[in-house]
């Protein structure tokens, strides 16, 4: 059975060849999907590229930006399509995650069904933030896991292992949140259908090259979102939902 990495671009031409070349280097057995938003800066003919020199490199290109809900949501029916996966990794392609952490977070995924790579356990951080940055990560969770009581000390961390039994226990048509909030509430969904947790440390490097995609709508969405996802709880509980 194999691993599939799954990584969303959007204006990642500086950054993808380096990334995936990175990767194989230190997971060969892994594919990758690149699922692309139709990058003005023609990060998708790259990835056709490098297609063409590793055959476990493969392309979604998708019609145009829809964010990163839509992106790994696209790559999840992909990947649920196959029959010969095992376990996804999601994944950044801005180099903020390292593929150094691969190893020991697969190697936790034997054990767990989703396995986090935290910022916010012993042994992981940042690095290249601003401080006001680090504040809003580090409070901005702690206020997600109060809300949501989701166990985890990285609710939004975009960098995890899943199983894909675990994934087919969950209705993907249950997710309504976006960017960011969106990891949370899948993480939330698969805790909620019965998931083993696990949190392995990371560090996590500011991007490398290209425009960092933090907005004011994504704070501003991080503050709604743990609220939503405690009331669908209460939807679930009343069967309400599509699960």
């Amino acid at each position: 059975m194999k691993t599939l990495i799954i990584i969303p671009t959007y204006n990642e031409a500086d950054n993808i060849a380096a990334l995936v070349k990175e990767i194989l280097a230190t997971a060969p057995d892994t594919d990758i999907l690149i699922v692309d938003d139709d990058s003005p800066d023609g990060t998708h003919l790259i990835v056709r590229e490098l297609g063409r020199q590793y055959p476990n490199v493969s392309l979604l290109l998708r019609g145009k930006k829809e964010g990163l809900a839509k992106a790994y949501l696209a790559g999840f029916v992909a990947a649920l399509a196959r029959s010969d996966l095992d376990s996804i990794i999601t994944m950044d392609a801005d180099f903020s995650h390292q593929p150094r952490h691969l190893p020991e977070m697969r190697a936790a995924g034997d054990s767990f069904d989703v396995v986090v790579g935290s910022r916010y356990v012993a042994g992981g951080g940042t690095t290249g933030w601003e401080l006001w940055r680090r504040l809003l990560s580090c409070y901005g969770n702690f206020y997600a896991r109060l809300i949501t009581g989701l166990p985890l000390h990285d609710c939004t961390g975009g960098f995890n292992v899943i199983k894909i039994s675990a994934l087919r226990r969950i209705n993907l048509a249950d997710i309504d949140l976006q960017g960011y909030a969106f990891l949370m509430e899948l993480k939330w969904l698969l805790w909620q259908s019965g998931a083993s947790l696990t949190e392995v440390p990371i560090i996590f490097k500011n991007r490398s090259a290209g425009k960092s995609k933090m907005s004011g709508h994504i704070i501003k969405e991080g503050l709604i979102a743990p609220w939503k996802i405690r009331h669908k709880k209460h939807l679930i509980h009343e069967g309400r939902t599509s699960r």
